[in-house]
């Protein structure tokens, strides 16, 4: 029995450290990210905005996002949401 507690015991000191590293390196890459172009679409009903490259973005629930009108520039700040881009913030001009 004693043989196979030492190994095993040994394993178990060998991965700790590695698994600790990678649940926190993770985080890391998470966080607003930033997208400038010019509005091509955008609706406070729909709650949703596309940009003149093709890109859409979401407005959350209660989201007062400034009067916009297509061809306006802005910087979207967004995270991502599976698949979706939720605006967190927009920068016109």
């Amino acid at each position: 029995m004693r043989k196979f507690i030492i190994p095993a015991f040994i394993a178990l000191l060998v991965a700790a450290p590695g698994a600790a590293f990678a649940a926190t390196a993770a985080p890391a890459a998470t966080g607003d990210q930033t997208m400038a172009g010019t509005v091509k679409f955008f609706s406070t009903t729909a709650r949703s905005l596309e940009l003149a490259d093709g890109s859409w973005y979401y407005l959350p629930i209660g989201f007062k996002a400034p009067d916009l009108k297509a061809g306006d520039k802005v910087t979207v700040h967004w995270k991502m949401d599976g698949t979706a881009h939720d605006v967190t913030a927009i920068d016109v001009g």
